[in-house]
This record gives C-alpha cells, structure tokens and sequence, in this order.
C-alpha cells in the first residue's frame, strides 16, 4: 500500500502515481503474479497532445490501474506555469528496473530480431513472445489473436511495446476479457533501448529534459513532426490548464493497484500512433 503523500496529483485531467521509476517499478514488482490484469499507461506530451484531440482515447487511460508522468519536458514546463506536476517516472526506467536476471515475462510487439539480446543483456528466461503485423488495430482478427496470445501466455509482467494509442487498446481490450492475470506495462520503445537496438539519450540529457532532442536527431524523418509540430501543442494545454486549475494534489485514501475492470465502452481503433 503506497502512503497517501504519493498520489495522487491531477495534470490535466489525468490522475497520477507520484512515483519516480524505482518506487513504482517496487510498487508494480509487489503485486502478485496471479492478480487479475491491470495495466500502467506511461504518458508524455505526444499522448497528452492526443488525447485532447481525440478524446475518444481518454477511457483508456483513465481505466488504467496506474499512470505515470514519462515526460521530464511536461514536468518542467509545468512547474514553470504553477502547476503541480506528479514525479517523473519514464517507462523506459521503470521497465529496466523491473527486468530481473530469470525473470519470465511476456512481450507483444518487438522485432524478433531484438529478442536474443533483451535476453542475453538483462539476463532473462526465454520470454513468451507475438509481435503483431503493423496496422494490427485495423484487423479484428490480428487484434484478437495479440489478445489471445496475451491470456494463453501468463506472466507477472507483460509488456504491451506496439506503440501508442495502440498499446493502451491492446491493454484495456485484454482486462476487458477478465481471463489474464499479471500487470501489462505500455512502454513503448523501452525494450528496444534495453536490446541495444537504439541508444537512449546521455544520461545529463536525460535529466535536463533533452531526451527528446537525442531521439529526434537520431531519427529525424520519423520523429521530426511529432517533436517539431505535435508535442509543442502541449505548451497551451499546459498553459490552459494553469488558467483554470493549480492541479492540486487530489485527496484520496492509498493509491494501490485494483484489479482492471472493462472499460465503460469498448476501446475505439483510433489513430496510427508510432511503435514507442
């Protein structure tokens, strides 16, 4: 059970774990394997920008068991307007902090060809892997068979890397069913930083809230717009919100990790997002 001074705290219409990366990764590594499925949602300022656009997308983050702030970027910039920001915890951070040497988990998305190295580097048991063809959300029957896969192969960690929004789909079309167990983590691109298969920014980047800068020069063609044209959008939601709101801490008994219920409605298939 985590003390009521660590959550939650309201950024934009989002209630957050105040968390950084080694206490969540404690606090999700505690729940047993065998609970029924809940899953953690990373969000930064490409899912924020989003999500104002298409609010249709808003249950899925809204019926995750735990959200975390994935953006030093957003954190900073609202502290700057008055806001309160939750505690940065990065899915790439939480996932390395969860990744043990033995331990058996379930991956869906990934390149196989990244797979021998996540192991060999983190140390891990053969892991039960599927990685979806591109554009699965738009194929009912691709769409099913990650789920499938997911239920048949039980693990106390399950890492949903197929990008956003459709890593979120995946996670609430799964705790729809009510027949997985485990904790699903939507971490985008973490594995594949951990595989070797991209090289996360320097650490002093990292911490000056530069990550994105790194990322954008390594693959501009790809990431260009969403850095350049998307993200920014975030400014004025930002700002936005310090005119109506202080995001105060929300009053609340212990944060904790219930069971994921179905969502109120079934996860629309929405936009293409990209794979991290």
């Amino acid at each position: 059970m985590i003390p009521t001074d660590h959550g939650p705290i309201n950024l934009l219409g989002l209630d957050f774990t105040d968390l950084g990366a080694e206490d969540a990764a404690a606090f999700i590594a505690a729940r047993p394997a065998g609970a029924p499925f809940g899953y953690v949602v990373t969000p930064n300022a490409d899912h924020f920008v989003r999500l104002d656009r298409d609010p249709s997308l808003r249950p899925l983050y809204e019926n995750a068991a735990v959200r975390l702030l994935d953006s030093r970027v957003v954190a900073g910039v609202a502290r700057a307007f008055g806001l309160r920001p939750p505690s940065v915890a990065t899915g790439s951070d939480v996932t390395a902090a969860l990744l043990r040497p033995g331990e058996k988990i379930t991956i869906v998305g990934l390149d196989p060809a990244f797979l021998p190295a996540l192991v060999a580097r983190c140390g891990l048991a053969p892991p039960a892997h599927h990685n979806p063809p591109m554009g699965f959300e738009h194929d009912p029957a691709a769409f099913k068979a990650a789920v499938d896969f997911t239920i048949a192969h039980p693990a106390r960690f399950i890492f949903l890397a197929v990008g956003s929004p459709r890593q979120e789909m995946l996670a609430a079309a799964i705790a729809a069913t009510g027949q997985a167990t485990g904790t699903g983590l939507c971490i985008g691109a973490a594995l594949e930083f951990l595989a070797g298969a991209r090289r996360r920014a320097p650490v002093w980047m990292q911490r000056a809230g530069l990550e994105w800068l790194a990322r954008g020069i390594a693959d501009p063609w790809r990431l260009g717009r969403r850095y350049l044209w998307d993200c920014p959008a975030v400014l004025s939601l930002l700002w936005r919100a310090r005119k109506t709101t202080s995001s105060p801490r929300v009053p609340s008994a212990s944060a904790r990790l219930p069971p994921a219920g179905p969502p109120p409605h079934p996860p629309a298939f929405g936009r293409v997002g990209e794979r991290d």
